[in-house]
């Protein structure tokens, strides 16, 4: 991932936008542009961006896309619960030349702990008297229940495991964001968990993520930046 300072617009201005200009500030870089709700998105309005950050809502974030792909600025997409609409969202930027970077979790940390679970899912598989569980934890503003990344870890582990996983969803206080895995049989249980203590660490990968996009077309993961596609 490249080091070199670039040019970023962040749309969406609450408070996950706040930490990515935070974060990419403090880095080196130059934000050209806090786009609030309604407000258009064209190249002038993106302050000529190198990338775009949108962390906004499930109901703006398709047509948030589509306008950095016609003003040909790359996208990193931080906004959960539009997935329905992934695989047209993919082909528009396809057919554009553009580039976009989407995930349900900007953490580095718990892409790697996905794949912890899916080598979790083929151990597991081996002992059926283990009954396995997802929960995740939330603060009372998040939209989606259950969370982008509690499907992505339940799709991580499940194939290994071979059927599907529960998830138990909570909203509570300011929880950034903690995901568990319970392992349960009659006399003992395992325990693996991800736990985000503050929501920069997920500034920080959308910031990392920014950089590695830049000059890319394309449709791509946090898993193709960190090359575990096939780890």
């Amino acid at each position: 991932m490249t080091s070199q300072p670039i040019r970023l617009a962040i749309i969406g201005d609450g408070k996950m936008g706040q930490a990515v200009a935070g974060i990419a500030r403090t880095a080196g870089h130059t934000v050209t542009a806090m786009i609030g709700h309604g407000s258009p998105i064209t190249r002038d309005t993106l302050g000529d961006a190198h990338v775009a950050v949108e962390f906004t809502q499930p109901d703006a974030a398709v047509q948030n896309i589509r306008a950095c792909v016609d003003a040909h600025c790359p996208v990193v997409v931080g906004t959960t619960g539009w997935y329905d609409a992934l695989p047209d969202v993919d082909a528009y930027v396809r057919q554009h030349d553009g580039a976009m970077l989407w995930a349900a979790n900007f953490s580095l940390g718990v892409h790697l702990f996905a794949k912890l679970l899916e080598y979790a899912g083929t151990l597991m598989s081996r002992v059926p008297a283990f009954d396995v569980h997802l929960v995740e934890t939330h603060h009372t503003e998040k939209k989606d229940a259950p969370s982008g990344t509690a499907l992505m870890l339940r799709d991580a582990i499940a194939p290994g495991l071979g059927h599907d996983v529960p998830v138990t969803s909570i909203r509570v206080g300011r929880v950034p964001g903690t995901h568990e895995l319970i392992c349960d049989a009659q006399y003992e249980q395992i325990t693996l968990a991800h736990t985000a203590r503050d929501r920069r660490v997920f500034a920080e990968g959308a910031v990392a993520a920014a950089q590695w996009l830049n000059g890319r077309t394309g449709v791509y993961t946090i898993a193709d930046m960190l090359g575990t596609n096939d780890a």
